[in-house]
C-alpha cells in the first residue's frame, strides 16, 4: 500500500502543478493582444489541461480511492477531505470551460479576475494537507 499512497502523492502534485499554472496562462492569455501570443497559450492550455492536469486529476482520484479501500478510513476529517476534493474537481471542470471560452476567442473575464481564481486552488491545499496530517475530527 505504500507504492499506491506514494502514486496517490505523486499525482496529487502533478494535479496541483497544472491546477496552479492554468490560471496563471488564462492570466496571460487575458493580457495578450497579437494573434501569434494568443495562439501559443491555446496551444499551451490544451496540452496542460489534457496531457497534465486531467491525467493527475484521474489518477489521484483512482489511488486514493485504492487507499480508501485498502485502509478503510473513516471519520470527519475524511469526508471533509472528500467534500473538498469534490469541490477541487468541480474547479477544474470551470478551468475546462474557461479553456474552451480561450479556444473560442470568447473569454469575457480580465486578467485580475484569473489572477484572484488562480488563488482558490491554494487555499483548497492548505485545508486538505491540515485534514490529512493532523486529522482534527
Amino acid at each position: 500500500m505504500l507504492w499506491v499512497k506514494a502514486l496517490h502523492i505523486i499525482f496529487m502534485v502533478t494535479w496541483f502543478a497544472g491546477l496552479f499554472y492554468l490560471p496563471r496562462l488564462f492570466v496571460y492569455h487575458a493580457q495578450s493582444d497579437d494573434r501569434a501570443s494568443i495562439e501559443r497559450f491555446k496551444v499551451m492550455e490544451r496540452k496542460l489541461y489534457y496531457g497534465i492536469m486531467a491525467p493527475g486529476a484521474v489518477l489521484t482520484i483512482v489511488f486514493g480511492l485504492w487507499l480508501w479501500l485498502g485502509y478503510g478510513f473513516s471519520g470527519g476529517w475524511l469526508h471533509a477531505k472528500l467534500a473538498l476534493v469534490a469541490v477541487l474537481v468541480g474547479y477544474h471542470l470551470w478551468c475546462g470551460k474557461l479553456l474552451a471560452d480561450f479556444k473560442h476567442d470568447r473569454n469575457a473575464k480580465g486578467h485580475v479576475w484569473f489572477r484572484w481564481f488562480n488563488e482558490f486552488p491554494v487555499l483548497i491545499l492548505f485545508a486538505v494537507v491540515i485534514l490529512v496530517v493532523v486529522k482534527p475530527f
